[in-house]
C-alpha cells in the first residue's frame, strides 16, 4: 500500500523535497525574522511537536476557524512589536556592542528625513495621572522576572508606587517635586530624573518628571548619517542640566509611533 503523505513541506526527506508541489491554491509567505525571534519559533515548534511551517500554518487556520479572533490576534502582535526591541538603534553592532556604519532596515523612515528627534533621558520610566492640574496618582514601570520572560510575558507594565517604600522614595520625590499645574487631565509617562537615580548622568541638584508628551524639545537640523550623527552627538549638550553636560544621545519620533535611538556611548571610541 502507498504511504499516505500528509500536506505540508516534507523537510527531512531530500529526495521528496525536490520533487514535492504545494497543493493546488497554496501560496508561499516570506519575512525576514531575528535571531532571538526565530529561537522563539522554534522552541514553541519543538513544544508542540511539530515543524516552524505546520506552527505558522496552525495560526494561520486558527484564525482562519475562528479559533482565534483577529482582535485577540492584533494584540498579540501590537505587543510583540513593542518587544521586539524596546526602541530599536539606528545602526548594526559589531562584536564589541558598537554600532557601525551599517543603518538597520527597520529605521529606514530615520535615514528617509522623517521622524522627529529629541533628547534621550536616562533616568526611571513612571506614569503620572493628573486631575484638574493636581497629581493623583504615581506608578513605576515593572519590567518581567526572568522566569516570566521564559513563560512569554515580555512587555512590562505600570504598578502603583507606595508611601514608605524605600525603593519608591526617590520617584515619589521626583512626582511631587514637578509642577503639573498646566498638565492636561490623563495619564502621562514620564522620566524621572534626579541625584538619586540611575546615577543622575545629567549632574541635577533636584528631582523631578519630564512628561514625554509636553517637555521633550524637538532639535532641528539633526544629521542623520554615521558620521554626522557621531560628530553631533559628541557635542550636544543636555537641556535639562546645567554646566554642558552632554546629551545621553537622540530619540527619533516618528508619526505613527515609531521610534528610533542612538547614544553617544554606542559608537567606538575610535570613531
Amino acid at each position: 500500500m502507498e504511504e499516505r503523505r500528509g500536506r505540508g513541506r516534507p523537510r527531512k526527506n531530500p529526495e521528496q523535497l525536490a520533487r514535492w508541489t504545494p497543493p493546488e491554491g497554496w501560496s508561499r509567505l516570506v519575512a525576514w525574522i531575528s535571531p532571538e525571534e526565530k529561537k522563539a519559533l522554534k522552541r514553541v515548534a519543538v513544544e508542540a511537536e511539530v515543524s516552524v511551517a505546520d506552527l505558522v500554518r496552525a495560526l494561520a487556520g486558527g484564525l482562519a476557524s475562528g479559533a482565534i479572533t483577529h482582535e485577540e490576534l492584533v494584540g498579540h502582535v501590537r505587543k510583540g512589536m513593542q518587544v521586539m526591541e524596546k526602541i530599536p538603534t539606528l545602526f548594526e553592532r559589531d562584536g564589541d556592542f558598537r554600532v557601525v556604519n551599517r543603518p538597520r532596515m527597520e529605521c529606514a523612515w530615520v535615514f528617509d528625513g522623517e521622524g522627529a528627534p529629541t533628547e534621550k533621558l536616562d533616568g526611571t520610566n513612571v506614569r503620572l495621572t493628573v486631575r484638574a492640574g493636581q497629581l493623583v496618582r504615581v506608578e513605576k514601570r515593572r519590567n518581567p522576572s526572568k522566569l516570566q520572560k521564559e513563560q512569554g510575558i515580555k512587555d512590562g507594565w505600570y504598578v502603583d508606587t507606595a508611601e514608605g517604600a524605600a525603593e519608591d522614595k526617590w520617584v515619589l520625590a521626583a512626582a511631587r517635586n514637578t509642577d503639573v499645574t498646566s498638565w492636561p487631565d490623563g495619564e502621562h509617562s514620564c522620566e524621572a530624573l534626579g541625584p538619586r537615580i540611575q546615577g543622575n548622568p545629567l549632574q541635577l541638584d533636584d528631582h523631578r518628571c519630564v512628561p514625554f508628551n509636553l517637555d521633550v524639545p524637538v532639535y532641528q537640523s539633526v544629521p542623520r548619517d554615521y558620521a554626522g550623527l557621531r560628530d553631533f552627538l559628541a557635542e550636544l549638550e543636555s537641556r535639562f542640566a546645567p554646566g554642558g553636560v552632554l546629551a545621553e544621545g537622540i530619540v527619533f519620533h516618528h508619526p505613527d509611533g515609531r521610534r528610533a535611538k542612538i547614544k553617544r556611548k554606542d559608537f567606538p571610541v575610535s570613531a
